[in-house]
């Protein structure tokens, strides 16, 4: 198999950035991103109620030096708003040129438009085409981890995950601070160190609230910076993770380290199925416990579905 290049279709969210960011990596492609910028129209409708048109997104502008760098013969999309630009891309571009589409996410319209869908086990959704993972794929792999855990010394740390608002959980200020003063009673007298990660999700209000309350507590340290590094490290050099309960991403991105999982559960807005039986999965792996869990420690297996969903896409296109 030749080299795979690669265009990578979000609207540019993280969590979603990180799924075609993680696959093109575990895939050894040359990638690059493209960023899917919707009409002002078309962005309210679902992708089963959008046109097949160029004129829908910024399809010039994506395409305008294609020309001029190597025209990719793979399409990595993920999220609804890159559903129909990716069939559109490669309806474009295999006319005279061979190129293969993956969407990650269930795209909500006829799976054979696409060469692969990738969706977790949470999803109901089955074909020959689709590839399921347990939780969502990511771009946090386990060589970076462990590469990161070489630093690790004896201090005993636990790192808090802070995810934001979205259409399920409201993220509330009042309610943070009531989970913090849960984290405080639980853990901090457990722990040499506390980090507090933000996300791009995470409100500044709930920031700059935080870094009030530990000013003068040497023992915590909060990182609004989004690095993905200090991201990384914070992952593998903690005895115990606690993830906020609004993102799958992230508590799939921590359950790569095989490191306890604590779930903060936040109050959601309406019920998600697909959210529920992810929580009822990682459960069963013994991944996640709740926050006031007896058990000071447990194992599992650690998941690097990304690396096992490239492997089953490499053996495909062989």
């Amino acid at each position: 198999m030749h080299k795979i290049e690669a265009w990578l279709l979000t609207e540019g969210a993280h969590g979603m950035i990180s799924q075609v960011e993680g696959l093109a990596k575990a895939l050894d492609a040359n990638f690059e991103h493209k960023k899917i910028i919707s009409s002002s129209f078309w962005k309210y409708f679902p992708p089963k109620l959008t046109i097949k048109n160029k004129n829908i997104f910024n399809f010039d502008q994506i395409i305008n030096n294609s020309q001029k760098i190597k025209i990719p013969n793979l399409l990595i999309s993920c999220g609804r708003k890159s559903v129909i630009p990716s069939i559109i891309i490669k309806s474009f571009f295999q006319k005279n040129h061979e190129i293969i589409n993956i969407h990650i996410q269930d795209p909500k319209i006829n799976i054979t438009e696409f060469d692969y869908i990738i969706v977790p086990d949470h999803d109901s959704l089955d074909g020959d085409n689709v590839i399921k993972s347990k939780g969502a794929i990511h771009y946090v792999s386990l060589e970076e981890i462990e590469e990161q855990r070489k630093n690790k010394n004896k201090k005993k740390i636990i790192s808090i995950v802070l995810g934001g608002p979205n259409k399920y959980y409201s993220f509330l200020a009042n309610e943070i601070k009531s989970l913090f003063d849960q984290i405080e009673h639980l853990f901090f007298n457990d722990f040499d160190e506390i980090r507090i990660i933000s996300s791009r999700r995470t409100p500044d209000q709930i920031i700059d609230e935080l870094n009030i309350k530990y000013k003068n507590n040497s023992k915590v340290s909060i990182d609004s910076s989004l690095s993905r590094q200090k991201y990384i490290q914070a992952l593998a050099l903690a005895d115990k993770i606690i993830v906020t309960s609004d993102s799958i991403s992230m508590i799939s991105e921590a359950a790569i380290t095989g490191t306890p999982i604590c779930l903060a559960r936040l109050k959601s807005k309406k019920n998600d199925y697909r959210f529920i039986n992810f929580i009822n999965l990682f459960t069963k792996l013994n991944i996640i416990k709740d926050l006031d869990t007896s058990e000071q420690h447990w194992t599992y297996d650690k998941l690097y579905e990304t690396k096992r969903i490239a492997q089953i896409i490499k053996n495909k296109l062989l």
